[in-house]
């Protein structure tokens, strides 16, 4: 069910969509706050007379603490809170909860605020959305057919985050029915280029890059350049704001459980 709070009208109820407040990660690339910005627009536009509106938990400017303590005062009695992460790694069980605890610190009014999944895997289960976005960025970066595909991801010393990118490689691999491994730009091997030459040396020609991030920065760029170094075909761009992951974004939004934070004292 869509959260959304009830008010009543000379015409009678009227009906409005809790707000969405979207939370990055943060980058000082200031293409990845834009980037934000417009999934945000994206995630608004697809479901006219929502309230979206972006935050950063470092880097970029607002944070979720201030949004979420504007919404309140304003009168919200409750909100909604997406982390666009891509993994249920420290950000999503550290960092957000307490950003929002933080927002309870305040002696304003009282708003109840649902925290989603990840866009990653939930329960383990790939949503096909996240999918689609994916083959959407491999075709653009390539056309043809591909005979191996290194799935990039930004990287995390959390064995379960990790495991989590595995399930995705796998999905993708089995869409396309053709192998698929990991890769990381930080944190965890192998390196995209690893990645890259193992499948060339295991007999694949057609290697493409699919890449598992939400905006541009310098850790893509670094794939980027990584894969085309090793001699893969292609390296796709970031999901950005494309149609599936605004989707995604709202199918998360409709299946947050309730009650999960109240902001008051």
């Amino acid at each position: 069910m869509r959260p959304a709070r009830v008010t009543s009208t000379g015409a009678g109820a009227v009906v409005e969509a809790a707000p969405v407040v979207l939370v990055a990660h943060g980058s000082r690339d200031p293409r990845a706050a834009e980037a934000t910005r417009a999934l945000a627009r994206a995630v608004a536009g697809a479901r006219p007379g929502t309230t979206v509106l972006p935050s950063w938990l470092d880097h970029t400017e607002p944070g979720p603490t201030s949004v979420l303590r504007d919404l309140a005062a304003a009168g919200h009695p409750r909100a909604v809170l997406v982390p666009l992460l891509l993994t249920a790694a420290y950000h999503r069980k550290v960092d957000i909860p307490a950003a929002v605890a933080a927002a309870r610190e305040s002696s304003g009014p009282p708003m109840d605020v649902r925290i989603t999944d990840v866009l990653g895997p939930a329960d383990g289960v790939v949503d096909a959305g996240l999918l689609a976005g994916l083959r959407r960025r491999l075709a653009e970066a390539e056309p043809g057919p591909v005979d191996a595909l290194v799935l990039a991801a930004a990287g995390t010393r959390d064995p379960g985050a990790r495991a989590s990118v595995g399930r995705v490689a796998a999905a993708l691999g089995a869409e396309l029915a053709v192998p698929c491994r990991v890769s990381y730009a930080s944190a965890a091997p192998p390196a995209t280029a690893r990645a890259v030459a193992k499948l060339r040396r295991a007999g694949a020609r057609r290697v493409a890059v699919a890449a598992y991030f939400l905006a541009p920065g310098l850790f893509h760029d670094s794939v980027v350049a990584a894969a085309r170094e090793a001699g893969a075909l292609a390296a796709a761009d970031p999901l950005n704001d494309i149609p599936e992951l605004a989707g995604l974004v709202l199918r998360r939004v409709d299946a947050a459980p309730d009650g999960q934070f109240r902001l008051a004292r």
